[in-house]
């Protein structure tokens, strides 16, 4: 698991053809890699991938075709900045909020609007995925954990602070660009708990009554 809290920036050393596959080299910069070990997860704009092979300043980590057709990795190129957070530890503190690095959809930037020091952006994201995305909830955009400010239509608006555009890719964001998205785990695990075993997966089996039975909202006694 990890927190949506990117700890630094990586850049894309080399990118090798595996086939339908790729094996990505990445520079860790500032990412400390003294407590790494092989089979160790680190996140790649919020996609879990898993360490073969590394050194004080790189690792290197395949990735599936799988992941290349879900995610926006298999657009990188080689220089290209990524955001990377080590997978969490029990005693860590937790910033952010649950994400599995487990990429959910792809959405695409429609506008960015400075407000005093800080900037909108509005997002694009996939109908499917509406359901799990609620204002005020949390979203993971490329890695980093942010809070859903406002939804219309089929978008969603973010606010970044100057903090975070520093610390990560979001300085080099522009309109057009496409960003991988996960929503809440806690959303889907929800869900899943409430859905009936046989009815159209298509439709939330989420009520009123359901979320009080199951303890996620308080029931009034008269």
């Amino acid at each position: 698991m990890f927190t949506g809290i990117v700890e630094a920036l990586g850049r894309v050393q080399s990118i090798k053809r595996c086939g339908p596959d790729v094996q990505l080299t990445l520079q860790t910069g500032q990412l400390s890699m003294a407590d790494v070990q092989l089979g160790d997860s680190i996140a790649v704009n919020g996609v879990c991938l898993t360490v073969v092979e590394f050194s004080a300043d790189f690792f290197r980590a395949d990735v599936s075709y799988e992941t290349l057709s879900r995610s926006s990795l298999g657009k990188l190129k080689i220089g290209a900045w990524v955001n990377l957070e080590k997978a969490m530890v029990a005693n860590g503190r937790f910033g952010g909020h649950m994400v599995s690095g487990h990429v959910d959809g792809l959405a695409q930037i429609t506008q960015m609007q400075r407000q005093g020091q800080a900037v909108d952006v509005w997002l694009k994201y996939p109908a499917d995925l509406a359901r799990y995305i609620a204002e005020k909830g949390s979203l993971t955009v490329d890695g980093i954990s942010l809070t859903v400010n406002q939804l219309q239509d089929d978008q969603l608006r973010v606010t970044i602070i100057p903090h975070t555009s520093a610390q990560t890719t979001m300085n080099e964001w522009q309109v057009g660009r496409v960003v991988n998205i996960e929503v809440d785990v806690v959303a889907r695990y929800l869900e899943r708990l409430v859905m009936p075993e046989k009815t159209d997966r298509s439709t939330s089996g989420l009520t009123h009554d359901k979320l009080a039975e199951f303890g996620f909202l308080s029931v009034s006694r008269g």
